[in-house]
């Protein structure tokens, strides 16, 4: 088994539009290329780089904080591999966030807190 510390980074938002304003902004002398895979976030990629940058309306509905909207996503090489890492981390005494499964067509994800409450994704992407 591999993994991949920090595939993506994310911040939460409490205004979409106002943030992806502010990071085109930030980020246009660096070459970002954004997308938007569904209403609530926005994601950046670098020319060169395969770690993607994104910011989101937390989907919990709670106001963004420091800290909500932020995550750290780990990137594996099967479902079966983030199945694993998903039941370790809960017989470890994570907080389940989300059980494994497809979120989209190319992502499947299981979102876990720690025991500090620092939300992390184990994924496989594409």
């Amino acid at each position: 088994m591999s993994g991949k510390i920090a595939k993506y980074v994310t911040v939460g938002t409490n205004n979409l539009n106002k943030a992806k304003e502010f990071y085109d902004k930030l980020f246009e002398d660096l070459g970002a290329r954004s997308f938007a895979p569904n209403e609530r976030s926005f994601f950046y990629t670098l020319k060169d780089d395969d770690t993607v940058f994104a910011i989101f309306i937390p989907y919990d509905g709670n106001e963004a904080t420091v800290g909500n909207g932020n995550m750290t996503g780990i990137t594996l090489d099967s479902t079966e591999e983030v199945d694993a890492m998903y039941a370790k981390a809960m017989e470890l005494g994570a907080t389940d966030e989300g059980a494994p499964g497809e979120r989209v067509p190319t992502f499947y994800g299981a979102y876990v807190r720690d025991l500090d409450g620092n939300k992390l994704v184990f994924c496989k992407m594409g």
